[in-house]
C-alpha cells in the first residue's frame, strides 16, 4: 500500500509538472496593443468641407490699360506694396498730349469769336433799337428799318454760335484729358502686386470683348483674404453666418485656426451632377495672420454646430462598425455596444456603454487581432 500510494503521488507531481510545463510552452504570447482610457473632454459636432477649400482675396483685380500703346514706366515690381491712386504703368502719350494741347488752343480760339460776334450783335441790337426810334419819327424807311432788324438778329445768332463752338471747345478738351489718362493706369486700392507681366518698351493691347487676353498686373488686398470652401449640399440647412469655424492650412499642417462663417451661397452648385455643394466664405478671427496667406492656398473648413466641455468621450478611430469598441477586461480583448452622442473626426461622445476609466483598444488595424486575445497594453 504504501508503494502504491507514492506511486500514485509520484504521478499527481508528474501530471502537474505536465501542466505547468504545457501551459508555459504552448500558452501564446500576449499581443502588444495599444489602449486610451475613457475619460471627459471637449466633443464637438462638425461638418466639413467635401473638396478641399481655398484662401481667396475678396479685393484682387486683374488690370490692363484700356487703350493699346507702347509702355515707357512701370514704377513698381512684383511684390511691392502700393497705395490707392499710386501709377503702376505708363504708356507712351506724345499723340494724346498733343491733341488736348490743340483743344485748348480750339478753345482760345473760340472765345476770342465769340467775343468778337457777341460785340457785333451787341452793336446791332443797339443800331436796330435806334432806327425804330427814327421810324416812329418818320425819320427812315420801313425798308430800312427791316434791313437793321435782320442785322441784328442775324448777329445775335452768330453770337449764339460763337458760344455753342466755346463750349463744344470745352468738351474736346474733357475728351482729350479723358484721353490722355487712359495712358496711366492707377492702383484702384491699397494692396500688394502679386504680378507684373509687362517691361518697359512693350506694347501692350487691352482685351477685346470675347476674347480673353491675360491682364499685364495682378493686385491683391491682403486686408481682404478669407476662406471659400464647397460643403455638401446635404448639410445646407445646418450652416448658417457667424457660425464658429475651425480651418486647416496645408502650410501649416500642425496648427488649426478659428473663424466664422461670413456668407452662405443662396443656391447650390450642380456644375457637377454627381457632387453638389454650398460654397461658403470663412474670415479667420486673427486678421494680422489672415493678410500673411497667399490666395490659391488649400484649406480645410470645419463648421462647429455644437460642443459640450465635460463629456465621457474617446478617440473615434476606437469605434468599429456597428457601433462597437474593443475593451481590455483582464488582459483579454472583449466587445461592448456604445451609444453616441455629439461627434466629430477625433472624438466621440459615449452615452452609454462605456465608464471613465475603461480601457479601450485602439490599435485595431492589427491583423489577426480578435475578441478574447491576450493582450498587453501600451499607452497611445
Amino acid at each position: 500500500m504504501k508503494r502504491w500510494a507514492s506511486g500514485f503521488l509520484v504521478l499527481i507531481g508528474l501530471a502537474i509538472v505536465a501542466l505547468v510545463l504545457n501551459a508555459w510552452l504552448f500558452t501564446p504570447d500576449p499581443v502588444l496593443v495599444n489602449i486610451v482610457r475613457v475619460k471627459t473632454g471637449l466633443v464637438e459636432e462638425t461638418i466639413t468641407n467635401s473638396r478641399a477649400g481655398t484662401v481667396k482675396a475678396r479685393r484682387r483685380a486683374h488690370l490692363s490699360s484700356e487703350i493699346g500703346g507702347r509702355v515707357v514706366s512701370v514704377p513698381h515690381d512684383k511684390g511691392d506694396r502700393v497705395q490707392k491712386g499710386d501709377i503702376l504703368l505708363q504708356l507712351n502719350n506724345a499723340a494724346e498730349a498733343s491733341n488736348l494741347e490743340m483743344a485748348q488752343r480750339e478753345l482760345v480760339v473760340s472765345k476770342a469769336n465769340r467775343t468778337r460776334s457777341c460785340l457785333e450783335a451787341s452793336r446791332a441790337k443797339r443800331e436796330h433799337a435806334r432806327f425804330q426810334d427814327l421810324s416812329r419819327k418818320e425819320l427812315v424807311s420801313t425798308d430800312e428799318l427791316d434791313k437793321v432788324h435782320s442785322t441784328a438778329q442775324t448777329s445775335a445768332a452768330a453770337c449764339q454760335a460763337a458760344d455753342a463752338s466755346v463750349e463744344r471747345a470745352r468738351t474736346r478738351i474733357k475728351e482729350a484729358q479723358a484721353q490722355l489718362q487712359k495712358m496711366v493706369l492707377y492702383a484702384p486700392f491699397s494692396g500688394i502686386l502679386a504680378d507684373v507681366k509687362v517691361e518697359v518698351g512693350e506694347w501692350t493691347t487691352p482685351a477685346p470683348p470675347g476674347v480673353p487676353i491675360p491682364a499685364v498686373l495682378d493686385l491683391i488686398d491682403p486686408t481682404s483674404i478669407f476662406i471659400s470652401a464647397p460643403m455638401d449640399e446635404v448639410d445646407s440647412s445646418k450652416i448658417h453666418p457667424d457660425q464658429l469655424a475651425r480651418v486647416t492650412l496645408d502650410p501649416y499642417p500642425k496648427h488649426s485656426f478659428m473663424g466664422r462663417v461670413v456668407r452662405v451661397s443662396p443656391y447650390v452648385d450642380n456644375i457637377e451632377e454627381q457632387n453638389r455643394t454650398v460654397e461658403i466664405d470663412v474670415e479667420l478671427d486673427d486678421r494680422d495672420f489672415a493678410t500673411t496667406l497667399l490666395p490659391g492656398t488649400s484649406a480645410d473648413v470645419e463648421i462647429i454646430l455644437s460642443q459640450k466641455e465635460r463629456a465621457l468621450r474617446i478617440p473615434r478611430s476606437a469605434v468599429l462598425e456597428g457601433d462597437k469598441v474593443w475593451i481590455v477586461e483582464q488582459d483579454h480583448i472583449t466587445e461592448r455596444v456604445i451609444q453616441m452622442g455629439l461627434k466629430n473626426w477625433d472624438y466621440v461622445e459615449i452615452q452609454e456603454g462605456l465608464s471613465e476609466g475603461e480601457t479601450v483598444v485602439t490599435s485595431l488595424d492589427q491583423p489577426d487581432l480578435q475578441v478574447g486575445d491576450l493582450v498587453q497594453m501600451t499607452n497611445e
